[in-house]
């Protein structure tokens, strides 16, 4: 099997083993370490550390031995809060200790907010009577449903070697590769944010921008800023080495798994964004979640799917208060590469929706909602009333609106200079998400100083501040208005709170 980088930059995962007593919570550690059945077991077992080529994402595993004993409840309550996972033990032999996962234990990990993935892991395999044989999925099903919190279920025997490492393996790949931020378990969709970066992954990937990856976008493709990157083999190779470009034979078979299923997930130019998202989905409904997991890894994402701090450069927006933040004629040039791309009908009037499509890769609750509804087809739902992070104070109504109520080219860079302006991190962290294909650094740069400025009696900036002051009913709403192309309004209506009017200004000469 090959190795990986360590997911999330994981120092170690601390996994806590529980259960009632004679589950064999003891036998099932000493097995996993040690390779055999121990003959005399300790009542508790020390730390137990398996070392980091134990498993293939190189993170080395601490295991916990845990009393059930009554005395005992304030060193398991300690230690379950301390946990990455949790393990959870029933004997196959024992029905009761079954029944006591549903009525002490779950609710015991609820009660202490315990919110880790919980492996419930059934020992003792070679001891269950064989006319008692009952499928662990009808057994665990009406649990499951119940407990969200469990990841997955298992059977084992330390005395057999039955699936002890698989035990430790799974409650690692929990943590490393959480279900959470993926995937939705009371619906069995896969989560917004989560499609969201999957198609910002898609559209960078979609060098040509015709909407499907061609077999040469899906084989090489160039990560910005990172490395070339075999993408197809982890669709298909999960498990084995992503240093060699799939075969020809093998991307057709990747494109008929996606078209038996879904017809339009692929077209005469490759795979589509629906059949890129399905792929995924039928990752996780296989349990490859470290396929998708490595994908949004490799470009920038962390656990909370939302891109890693070091991609975005705060360093850069230190200012003295007499300097300003604004966008370079770099960052410009892409945003209105960006306009056009939406701007599908040219009439220079971005429609609400289609700013909702530019902001339909950033990770908030902006943007288009994609939703795929079990792993046999795709629904894509768009949600009109939201519509990019300018939805809200102090952007909503910032710009001038067109007849039809969009923005205009000169509008819709206004708002980006005024996000820019107001909160530069937020404004470069939506530059990456909608694509900008250069160094962060470059988009965005730090005026001179304005008393350099004055000095030198001419400026260098492109965006300018003005504040308007004056007592009640003086006119300032109307000036604004005025200054966005609204009406004059006879009725007076006051300002309660601080409200932004931009606009482009032409320049005379």
């Amino acid at each position: 099997m090959a190795k990986s980088s360590n997911p999330e930059g994981k120092t170690g995962v601390r996994i806590v083993v529980a259960g009632d007593r004679g589950t064999g919570k003891s036998s099932l550690i000493v097995t996993a370490a040690a390779e055999t059945f121990p003959t005399n077991v300790p009542r508790l077992l020390p730390p137990t550390r398996l070392p980091e080529d134990f498993y293939p994402d190189r993170v080395p595993i601490t295991i916990i031995d845990t009393s059930s004993n009554p005395e005992d409840r304030g060193k398991l309550a300690e230690e379950l809060k301390r946990a990455d996972a949790v393990v959870l033990t029933y004997a196959c032999d024992q029905p009761e200790t079954l029944n006591r996962l549903s009525t002490f234990w779950l609710p015991e990990l609820r009660q202490l907010e315990v919110k880790v993935p919980v492996i419930v892991v059934g020992c003792k395999l070679d001891l269950r009577d064989d006319q008692q044989q009952v499928s662990l999925e009808q057994v665990m099903s009406p649990i499951m449903q119940q407990f969200r919190e469990i990841e997955t279920c298992i059977e084992c025997s330390a005395y057999k070697h039955i699936q002890i490492p698989e035990v430790f393996y799974y409650a690692q790949k929990a943590v490393l590769h959480p279900t959470g931020p993926l995937f939705d378990q009371e619906t069995q969709t896969l989560k917004p944010r989560c499609v969201r970066a999957l198609k910002r992954i898609f559209i960078l990937c979609d060098h040509d921008r015709d909407g499907a990856l061609s077999d040469a976008e899906l084989n090489n493709f160039q990560v910005p800023q990172m490395f070339l990157f075999p993408f197809c083999l982890l669709l298909l190779k999960q498990v084995k080495c992503f240093n060699a470009p799939l075969q020809p034979s093998e991307i057709v078979g990747v494109k008929r798994v996606v078209q038996d299923k879904l017809v339009e997930g692929v077209n005469e130019r490759g795979l589509t964004l629906t059949g890129f998202l399905f792929l995924h989905a039928l990752f996780i409904e296989k349990g490859r979640l470290e396929t998708t997991w490595t994908v949004l890894r490799k470009f920038g994402y962390n656990n909370d799917i939302k891109l890693s701090d070091d991609l975005i450069p705060y360093s850069s927006f230190k200012r003295a208060p007499d300097q300003s933040v604004e966008l370079t004629n770099e960052a410009i040039e892409f945003l209105k590469g960006v306009y056009e791309l939406f701007d599908s009908d040219l009439d220079n009037n971005l429609r609400p929706i289609e700013v909702e499509d530019v902001f339909s890769t950033a990770p908030e609750k902006y943007g288009s909602q994609f939703e795929i509804y079990s792993f046999n087809f795709l629904l894509l739902h768009c949600n009109p009333t939201e519509s990019g992070p300018w939805n809200d104070a102090p952007y909503k109504d910032a710009a001038e609106k067109t007849a039809l109520g969009g923005l205009s080219l000169d509008a819709f860079l206004s708002e980006w200079a005024l996000m820019t302006l107001l909160d530069p991190a937020r404004s470069l962290e939506n530059l990456i998400y909608i694509g900008y294909p250069g160094d962060s650094s470059s988009a965005i740069r730090i005026t001179r100083r304005r008393r350099l400025d004055r000095k030198k009696q001419q400026s260098e900036r492109n965006v300018f501040q003005c504040f308007v002051f004056g007592p009640a009913n003086a006119g300032k709403s109307a000036l604004m208005n005025s200054f966005l192309g609204r009406p004059y309004l006879d009725s007076y209506s006051p300002t309660a709170d601080e409200q932004y009017a931009v606009n482009v200004v032409e320049l005379p000469g």
